[in-house]
């Protein structure tokens, strides 16, 4: 089971008659780390947002980004395996000494399969806030570019079919497509014409090298992510050259509160693609859409 990030609600809309443990407490990562390790699966985390960028503005309290961060680190990454009642052993990027702060970076093999995690958070990667929230933001930045490349390295050395990348964020693909693209997709009929300045984000990096990662593994790559809450699965990721779709890569990302269910991923070796997604609608989270 892996967990796409924000275990807990947006700090900023909590409120004295809400239920549960404040926002950012070690309260409240001391009973997430609780329910990650009831879990009968092997459980993997990534860090969201909520768990730790946006905590600045947590209420009842608010917390230091970077102080939380550490945190987290230590409570749920602290061994090289995953949580959960059974656990498989994880390849942390932190074994690298240049690394070692970056524990929550981590990959492992299955059925051939290369699955690697990367804390890349939503609020635009914690980038354009403050000076130590930059600062912040370059060094686990340069981590996971770093990660990226490695993981995809030994993907191909070791010939394996696919990759599978998690991550909380939502990248903002969007950014670098090509002006038809986003007529057709986003503006669809409206007589808007698409921004003629790009938009600089914290994802801009990473989309740039998972692109080029992508076109030279050649296989199958997914990107799963969370963040913004809308459940869906496309091909997000542009050639900047011919203005086509890259096939080779599919985006999933995975329902969000208050639509709390989740999503199963099939690796079937007679698939070309590898990968298939199910979604699965959890019934006691299915509210009444009657009027």
């Amino acid at each position: 089971v892996v967990h796409a990030g924000d275990f807990q609600g947006d700090g900023i809309i909590w409120k004295s008659t809400s239920k549960g443990f404040p926002p950012c407490s070690d309260a409240t990562f001391k009973d997430r780390l609780k329910l990650a390790n009831s879990s009968r699966h092997p459980f993997i985390l990534v860090p969201g947002d909520n768990d730790w960028t946006d905590c600045h503005r947590a209420k009842p309290k608010a917390y230091d980004p970077i102080e939380r961060l550490a945190t987290l680190r230590k409570m749920f990454f602290s061994g090289n395996q995953s949580l959960g009642k059974r656990r498989i052993r994880l390849i942390r990027q932190s074994l690298n000494s240049h690394y070692k702060k970056f524990r929550e970076n981590a990959r492992w093999v299955q059925s051939k399969v290369m699955f690697v995690t990367l804390d890349i958070v939503g609020s635009n990667n914690n980038f354009g806030r403050t000076p130590d929230m930059n600062k912040e933001y370059a060094e686990r930045n340069a981590a996971n570019l770093y990660w990226l490349k490695d993981s995809f390295k030994i993907a191909k050395q070791k010939k394996l079919r696919a990759v599978m990348i998690f991550a909380q964020a939502n990248p903002q693909f969007e950014t670098s497509w090509p002006a038809k693209a986003l007529k057709r997709y986003l503006l669809g009929g409206l007589r808007i014409k698409p921004p003629t300045l790009k938009i600089i984000t914290g994802f801009d990096d990473f989309v740039s090298q998972l692109r080029k990662e992508v076109v030279a593994f050649g296989k199958p790559v997914v990107y799963a992510h969370g963040d913004t809450h809308t459940f869906r699965i496309d091909k997000p990721l542009y050639d900047l050259t011919t203005g086509r779709v890259i096939e080779n890569f599919t985006r999933i990302e995975t329902f969000g509160a208050p639509d709390t269910h989740w999503v199963r991923v099939t690796i079937d070796p007679k698939n070309p693609a590898v990968f298939s997604f199910r979604q699965q609608i959890v019934k006691a989270n299915v509210t009444s859409h009657q009027q």
